[in-house]
């Protein structure tokens, strides 16, 4: 009993420091702005997901090193509302002038192959993240439009605003509400939005 106490133990702490080891290298990519690549037109926001984000980064590099290069490059404001191919990949920019409506008449939304990318250009654009614990499947996974759609609490729901300047990036785990409105008067918003493969 004491011999698998301690082994018990044993495997616990060497847990402890393989994670504080994990934890220490995604502090020092982050700090350095290793993950950025030049990219210096936009900001995370606050919610982001900075440990799947770093494991999606390392898994599929050359994809987000394509897109920062693309958004660095290209005037946000001037180019043309539509959609625009990324040289040198397979993604694709939606470029949206748009406004925020109604949280009723907003859908869920969560993905299982792609990560939805937003970034920000003008204006402010409001965001949910739903509660998975209150939350369940209204309309089951669809894979040929790779969404899925939920009954929340609306209570429940973390509600932000996402300025000008600043990017959200939504994996597979998070349930989410886009162009939700804001408390601000003007509503009208232009966004960038790519959808990043996920790796698994």
């Amino acid at each position: 009993m004491m011999k698998k106490a301690i082994i018990t133990l044993i495997l616990a702490v060497a847990t402890l420091t393989v994670t504080a080891q994990t934890n220490k290298r995604l502090d020092l990519w982050l700090a350095k702005g290793e993950w950025r690549s030049g990219f210096t037109k936009a900001n995370p926001h606050s919610t982001l997901n900075t440990q799947e984000f770093y494991r999606q980064y390392k898994k599929n590099k050359a994809q987000w090193e394509t897109l920062f290069k693309w958004l660095t490059e290209t005037d946000l404001e001037a180019i043309p509302k539509g959609r625009h191919p990324i040289p040198g990949s397979t993604l694709t920019a939606s470029v949206e002038d748009s406004e925020n409506g109604p949280l009723e008449k907003r859908n869920t939304e969560s993905h299982k192959k792609k990560i939805d990318f937003q970034l920000v250009v003008k204006g402010r654009e409001g965001f949910a993240l739903l509660d998975h614990a209150s939350s369940t499947v209204s309309v089951p996974y669809n894979e040929q439009k790779d969404v899925m759609r939920y009954h929340y609490k609306e209570e429940k729901a973390h509600f932000f605003d996402v300025n000008g300047g600043e990017f959200v990036i939504f994996f597979p785990t998070d349930w989410h509400i886009a162009k939700v409105q804001t408390r601000h008067a003007d509503q009208t918003i232009r966004v960038i939005v790519v959808k990043m493969d996920y790796v698994e």
